[in-house]
């Protein structure tokens, strides 16, 4: 075959489409250029301008002295205003303290009112991925408390405190407890006052791979860099009211 009969096509088929988009190029480039024209020109007849001109007396380098402000400054706030002071002290004194009469859990959580990373972690379905969860979120430490009214009525109370210097994650952690809790059967909610976002749960469906039947209510709020993780678990259904209770006086404390 020979490349002349390849070349030639019929002249009576027009192919309008690549021409208007050379059409259109071609106008945008020229507008194109005419701007630039228009700045450099403009910028040449400035410097003629500026040339022409008569040179400008600097300012004196020497300025008035501002007279400072006499006095004293205003007064450091007290632990009691400075929010901060008091979350970066000893984080277990924020907890709620036992209620008279309330025994030892069964079995402590953590060592001596703290829980480690690991022990936090421990505390999920999936430790491993909490574990790592935790470290990318600026995990910093964890306060715990917990105890019995009885055989069967137990109380466990966490406050998660993370360094928060890249994201909320006090709030995110919150947001992660409500997440799951809101997906149990059975589970009805209820907004914390003075929260914005809490909520308390009452799961009124028993938990009873233990051959028991186990039922559970729990809590979730947060403030500034500090996550409230509140669990109830007894034998028979738990109220909105005593876990609403518990709720509102731990964010009290916040």
């Amino acid at each position: 075959m020979e490349f002349s009969e390849v070349a030639d096509a019929p002249e009576s088929v027009p192919d309008p489409g690549p021409s208007d988009v050379r059409r259109s190029g071609r106008t945008t480039l020229l507008i194109a250029a005419a701007a630039v024209l228009g700045v450099v020109a403009g910028t040449c007849t400035g410097y003629v301008i500026q040339a022409e001109r008569e040179p400008t007396a600097l300012p004196p380098l020497s300025q008035p002295v501002l007279a400072q402000a006499k006095g004293k400054g205003p007064e450091p706030l007290s632990a009691v205003q400075d929010r901060r002071v008091r979350t970066d002290g000893d984080l277990r004194t924020l907890l709620l303290k036992r209620p008279s009469g309330a025994q030892d859990p069964l079995f402590e959580p953590g060592h001596d009112g703290w829980m480690s990373l690991a022990e936090y972690a421990e505390t999920f379905k999936q430790p491993a991925v909490e574990f790592r969860y935790e470290i990318g979120h600026e995990f910093r430490r964890a306060a715990v408390t917990a105890w019995r009214l009885s055989d069967t009525y137990g109380v466990e109370i966490r406050l998660v405190q993370y360094r928060q210097e890249e994201q909320l994650d006090a709030a995110g952690s919150a947001e992660g407890g409500r997440y799951w809790a809101e997906r149990q059967a059975g589970s009805r909610s209820w907004a914390i006052p003075g929260t914005g976002d809490g909520r308390a749960y009452v799961h009124t469906r028993p938990d009873t791979k233990s051959g028991m039947p186990v039922y559970s209510a729990e809590a979730h709020a947060w403030r500034g860099d500090i996550a409230m993780e509140i669990w109830i678990y007894d034998t028979k259904p738990i109220s909105k009211e005593k876990v609403m209770d518990l709720a509102k006086r731990q964010v009290g404390r916040l």
